[in-house]
């Protein structure tokens, strides 16, 4: 299907801030040259996804404000409606987190992941833009534009854990290099976007991190997010391709945002922004009655899965509420031919409920 003007509009513009973002790296300038790739890079992403949606004929204006949808919204839309991968989505998430992170604040990002995270976002973003926009970067982007790096990627494993260990000698005392130490953290902080989505960094995250490494602890108790990712690397030279895969890792322990719990634990800063949908609009975002939403739920165990569910108390009220997991979940079953009618005899209302909290 030939692309409609927005759509190729918004193209242009992506591929106009990636061959930004490549200059930027590639500059011999290092005053703001970090800063620079990341803002490219992640406007780069957002008129990507942008340019898919309009493609597709969704709709990127929010109905209330009349405003264009944020990355964060656009991410989502193109993860569950537009084949957008999950570690293309990791990608994109770290991208717009080092971004913010840089924009708002400071942060300090080694020329190693720096490159990785750069190749990583080209690979991603050129096998999206083939997928959905009829065209592929090397049409726009000549190979020796693309990042160059005199250094051969490391493994993100490696990588990670001799930056921990760089934060680890900054902390040392007499070094006086805190300043530096902590915009590290911030870093590592911001890829845990790489496997979670809505990071958000905050100072009290820092010093928590700050203080469990002068404390001694090992890598893995204080960045349990980060120790499930891992790269594969794949040609050489500018031809080179980055993916983040996934590994598994330590269990995570999740504590409250207020919590001061020790280090070997992942704060949920908002809950009510990872679980912001209620039973009536998941229903209705999947075309279903809310009896028959409950009952598929029951059916995929939705409301037994923390990642998909959690219940909010108001002193006698508990309220379910749902995340983006829960709705991609049962948006596979029918868009897999899952037999609803099935499902409603097994377990639509007056049928034996599961355990743990089956209410609409």
């Amino acid at each position: 299907m030939p692309l409609i003007r927005d759509a190729r509009t918004l193209r242009s513009k992506a591929i106009s801030s990636l061959r930004i973002a490549m200059a930027s790296f590639n500059s011999y300038d290092e005053d703001g040259r970090v800063t620079s790739v990341l803002l490219h890079l992640q406007h780069s992403a957002e008129m990507l996804l942008k340019a898919v949606l309009c493609q597709q004929k969704a709709n990127v204006f929010d109905k209330e404000t009349g405003r264009s949808l944020g990355f964060e919204r656009c991410l989502r839309l193109c993860q569950v409606n537009h084949n957008l991968t999950d570690s293309e989505a990791g990608v994109f998430r770290a991208v717009d987190a080092l971004r913010d992170a840089a924009q708002h604040w400071f942060i300090f990002v080694s020329e190693d992941l720096l490159y990785m995270h750069t190749r990583a976002m080209v690979t991603a973003f050129d096998a999206y833009l083939q997928r959905h926009l009829e065209t592929d970067l090397n049409s726009h982007i000549p190979p020796r534009v693309l990042p160059v790096s005199t250094m051969p990627p490391g493994d993100f494993e490696f990588l990670v854990d001799r930056e921990y260990n760089l934060i680890a000698d900054l902390l040392t005392p007499g070094r006086r290099q805190r300043d530096e130490a902590r915009a590290r953290i911030r870093s590592l902080l911001a890829m845990e976007a790489v496997v979670h989505e809505g990071v958000e960094i905050s100072e009290t995250d820092i010093n928590r991190i700050e203080k469990a490494i002068k404390d001694g602890k090992a890598f893995g108790e204080v960045f349990p997010r980060l120790n499930t990712v891992g790269t594969e690397t794949n040609g050489e030279g500018p031809t080179i391709t980055v993916h983040f895969t996934k590994k598994q890792g330590a269990p995570v322990q999740f504590i409250a945002g207020d919590d001061p719990a020790g280090a070997a634990a992942v704060r949920e800063v908002d809950l009510n922004k990872k679980f912001h949908t209620r039973a009536s609009d998941l229903a209705r975002k999947l075309g279903l009655t809310e009896p028959r939403s409950l009952a598929l739920r029951r059916q995929l165990e939705i409301d037994e899965d923390a990642a998909c569910c959690h219940v909010f108390e108001y002193g006698n009220m508990k309220i379910p509420c749902f995340s983006d997991n829960a709705r991609n979940k049962m948006k596979l079953a029918i868009d897999g031919g899952i037999d609803m009618n099935d499902v409603w005899l097994k377990h639509g209302p007056g049928r034996k409920k599961k355990a743990g909290v089956a209410a609409a």
